[in-house]
Parts: C-alpha cells; structure tokens; sequence
C-alpha cells in the first residue's frame, strides 16, 4: 500500500471540505463532490453522509479510484472499503467527532456510528 506524503496528508485534514471526483471506467472523472473526511494516523478517511444511496459512495464503490483536492492538493487514489467490525471505526468517528462537532449533532451524526462505519472507504494514494 502507498504512503501518504506528510504534506498532502495535512493539507487534506486541516481544512473542513474537500473535493471528490470518482473516476469513470473510461479515465475520465464525475463532477467534484464536496465532502468531508479525517485524518487517522498515517491514513485518511470518507464516509458517505447520505449512507449507501450516495451517488458518490456508489461510483467510488464501482471504480474504486479517483482524486481528493482541498487547499491546494489534488492526489489521486485508490478506494479500499473498511469494514464495519474493524476497530478503525471507532478511531473514526473519534476524529469527526473532534474536527466537526461544531456543526451540531444531526450533521455530524451522518458520518458518525455503525451506520456510518458501514460506508467508511480508506483513500490510499496513487
């Protein structure tokens, strides 16, 4: 598996949106999508707030690649679907609490919970 360049990596947390363009199977890419994601340790994370009905969940799910861009990024990468069970989650929901808490509780529990670990993907650089 790749690594994150530190910089990208931070660049990517520090601000509260981020784009997402899932790729097509013909190499071109969907329109951005904004989002939200988390840093966990060395690792970064989407979840899809609308569950598994996302329109940009479902693509990501098809072609499993596409590009995040936020304050001044733009990193291709590979999705991997987290499971559910895995412990990962719980450090998840940990770093959305801390980064959007802020925005309430009904925004933030979309990407918080079991629901949400069921649409987790781990965005790994290409």
């Amino acid at each position: 598996m790749a690594a994150w360049d530190e910089a990208a990596l931070t660049a990517l947390d520090d601000g509260d949106e981020l784009d997402i363009e899932i790729a097509r199977g013909d190499g071109t890419r969907h329109e951005p999508v904004i989002i939200w994601g988390v840093r966990v340790g060395t690792d970064f994370y989407v979840r899809s707030a609308r569950g598994p009905e996302g329109l940009w969940y479902r693509r990501a799910l098809r072609s499993l690649a596409g590009k995040l861009s936020a304050r001044g990024v733009l990193q291709d990468v590979n999705f991997e679907q987290v499971s559910a069970s895995d412990p990962v989650n719980a450090d998840i929901d940990a770093a959305y609490h801390r980064k959007y808490d802020r925005y309430g509780a009904a925004i933030v529990g979309s990407v918080v919970g079991p629901g949400a670990a069921r649409v987790t993907l781990r965005a790994v650089p290409r």
